[in-house]
């Protein structure tokens, strides 16, 4: 697939470090309960880890107590749907629409309105007041 902003493996390598290169480009997983916005509610906006495009707004995060950061809907256009078959499973991966990076998945169990979880590791955005 090809996305607005490309760069090479190496310069993802270089500019994101280790843990977030993992996460962000190899679609790696944190460990649950250990992300630094799991249980954080502050208002304002989490941003794609890799190339700070805005991903999610606070009012639509919510806690899942499934020990990652999840959110009711992204906001529009920003998130990209990619079937995911790894691990002898069948899911919906979301990845950054602007440069492709993994977040996370999104299931169809949500508790609110939109009936969507989109589950995202910390390490694979920012957040911005």
């Amino acid at each position: 697939m090809k996305y607005p902003l490309e760069k090479t493996e190496d310069q993802w390598k270089e500019e994101l470090g280790e843990e977030r290169y993992n996460i962000l480009r190899q679609k790696g997983t944190e460990r649950p309960h250990t992300g630094a916005y799991n249980l954080h509610y502050e208002k304002g906006t989490y941003c794609c880890g890799a190339c700070n495009e805005p991903l999610f707004e606070s009012n639509s995060k919510f806690d899942a107590h499934c020990g990652w950061p999840s959110f009711d809907d992204a906001i529009p256009g920003k998130v990209k749907n990619v079937l995911d078959k790894s691990h002898g499973m069948i899911r919906t991966e979301i990845v950054c629409a602007n440069c492709g990076s993994h977040l996370g998945h999104v299931f169809n169990d949500g508790p609110t309105a939109t009936g969507q979880r989109f589950c995202v590791n910390s390490l694979s955005v920012d957040f911005k007041e």
